[in-house]
């Protein structure tokens, strides 16, 4: 773990999506509406083939108690032992343990990647450390396994990055008793993540896992705890199947990103604004293939970090992001819900360099956009403002 960054705990999300069947009217041309009669922007649910996985969180949790989230979690110190050299020994001869290199120059990296791992103690490169993080919290929190048998080494070994689907793998055949026992084991000490992985002879699908999106906790948002969130997408032909734990996660819900969408403006559902973007981002591409190729192929570009700076005007909260024309260049000497009138947050003529997201209310929020994303990543579909935040241009 990066102990450097005191601020924010290290944790790693999967935007895990699955393959599913066009329903009867999946070319249909009809456009789905809001609540108020508004035409929306967001593709019929119908268009899309595949769902992605929401997880929603205890009210007992001391995080985001009753939100549904990716799933994911915090860095554990076994993400980065050396005991994974074992594991993963037919791919040390390879850079980044046969991940691709990414293109974005390492001065302009987040730091959640481009930190030297060797210099803080461990062999194991962020990039790959970062996706066993996912592996495991998805497995802890949801039930699915994303592993390769040990047996298609060779086959990876040549052919991994040329793979159009990233597959999900059940050569193993662990029954439903024997994946539950694993499971209490790996929750209760994230160490027996790598004994699994041993003694049933299996690898962290990593190569599956794209570099999606890296998010920071607000200051003073959702209580003392930040994270410094890498964010992977990963794609797979059929839903694999998963296993409540009744603990930390009390529901899972396989849903398209419109209907993840709809429900939350319905109020049936709560996301944070990083789940809001990205899945807004995914509305742009309904079907799986493309989503996955997409994805395989951006992942090389890199990404920025992102921390946003939320801001109070006439009882909205405006989350600006890099980019926007307002967003401090300085964001260590921001301040908790800063409650200074701008007079440019009020000129509802000058649309120029906005990136951010208006909150009216913890179920409304809307997207406000002008600038180009950068690192040939996806601009949000984003839907009409409602009419009460419809006079401000924030």
């Amino acid at each position: 773990m990066n102990n450097a960054l005191k601020q924010w705990k290290e944790a790693a999300t999967l935007i895990l999506t699955a393959g599913r069947r066009l329903g009867a009217d999946s070319l249909s041309s009809r456009t789905p509406l809001d609540s108020s009669g508004v035409a929306s922007h967001l593709p019929h649910s119908s268009r899309f083939d595949y769902d992605v996985l929401l997880l929603k969180r205890s009210a007992k949790s001391k995080f985001m108690p009753n939100a549904y989230v990716f799933p994911g979690g915090t860095v554990e110190s076994s993400d980065f032992s050396s005991d994974w050299l074992d594991v993963f020994k037919s791919f040390l001869n390879s850079p980044g343990f046969g991940l691709r290199s990414v293109k974005q120059p390492v001065e302009n990296r987040p730091p959640i990647f481009a930190t030297n791992r060797l210099k803080l103690g461990s062999p194991i490169p962020g990039e790959v450390a970062l996706r066993i993080c996912a592996v495991r919290e998805t497995f802890e929190e949801s039930g699915v396994l994303l592993v390769v048998p040990k047996m298609e080494e060779k086959r990876l070994l040549k052919s991994f990055q040329d793979t159009l689907y990233s597959q999900h793998y059940t050569e193993h055949k662990l029954c439903s008793d024997e994946l539950s026992k694993w499971r209490a084991l790996v929750n209760k000490n994230p160490s027996n993540f790598i004994r699994m992985c041993q003694e049933l002879e299996v690898l962290p699908n990593i190569w599956a896992l794209h570099e999606w999106a890296n998010w920071l906790t607000p200051q003073g948002k959702y209580g003392r705890t930040r994270f410094d969130t890498a964010f992977f997408m990963c794609c797979l032909h059929e839903m694999p199947s998963t296993l409540q734990d009744e603990k930390e996660i009390v529901r899972f819900q396989w849903s398209t990103p419109t209907e993840i969408l709809q429900s939350y403006k319905a109020r049936q559902l709560w996301i944070a604004p990083p789940q809001f973007y990205e899945i807004s981002r995914m509305c742009r591409l309904p079907l799986l293939n493309d989503l996955h190729s997409f994805a395989h192929q951006r992942a090389t570009e890199g990404c920025d970090q992102w921390l946003p700076v939320v801001v109070l005007q006439d009882q909205l909260h405006i989350s600006l992001l890099p980019g926007d024309k307002l967003y401090p260049r300085d964001t260590s000497k921001q301040v908790k819900d800063d409650h200074t009138k701008n007079s440019q947050l009020e000129d509802p003529t000058d649309d120029s360099e906005l990136h951010r997201l208006v909150c009216s209310d913890p179920y409304t929020t809307t997207l406000q956009i002008t600038v180009k994303p950068k690192y040939n990543h996806l601009l949000p579909v984003m839907e009409p403002a409602s009419s009460h935040n419809s006079k401000s241009q924030l």
